[in-house]
């Protein structure tokens, strides 16, 4: 409910004194208010509505983008799967073929110090032989030089010898 003060204000004069006038309906400030904002609220209402139109534009696009990027990066990927497989045959031809070639290096290397030892081998044989025929001639004649071993001790009775001495 109104108070007394607003229902004071109801009887303020509107203009200047003077000559007496009609009387008049106070004025409704909130009207006045809506009346003046009511324009640019509308334009703010069609923005607003034009931004969201905006956004769900955007949203379809960004969507189908994403679609169509996704289809690509499939196709990309089988594209590098499908050249993979003769990259991959090339590639493990050239390391074996690389493998081999190492192989025989190592297996030429290999024969080279062979035949080297079975030289060294041949060189050195006359005279190694040479020298243990003449050790092995020493022992014999060193052999037939010495005094005969000593006969077994055996025991009274025994008719065999015992091993170990008396």
């Amino acid at each position: 409910m109104a108070g007394f003060r607003d229902f004071l204000t109801r009887f303020r004069p509107a203009a200047s004194p003077g000559r007496a006038a009609p009387g008049g309906v106070p004025a409704d400030r909130s009207a006045e208010l809506r009346a003046e904002l009511a324009p640019p609220l509308a334009l703010f209402e069609q923005a607003e509505a034009e931004a969201r139109s905006i956004r769900e534009r955007a949203a379809d696009a960004a969507a189908s983008r994403r679609q169509e990027a996704e289809r690509q990066a499939e196709a990309i990927v089988a594209e590098a799967r499908e050249e993979a497989r003769p990259l991959r045959a090339r590639t493990a031809e050239h390391l074996l073929r690389a493998a081999e070639g190492e192989a025989a290096a190592l297996r030429a290397a290999a024969e080279r110090e062979a035949t080297a030892v079975r030289e060294r081998a041949r060189t050195r044989m006359s005279p190694l032989a040479d020298r243990v025929l003449a050790l092995v001639l020493e022992d014999l004649a060193a052999e037939e030089r010495s005094p005969p071993a000593p006969a077994p001790h055996r025991a009274p009775g025994c008719g065999r010898p015992r091993e170990g001495g008396p």
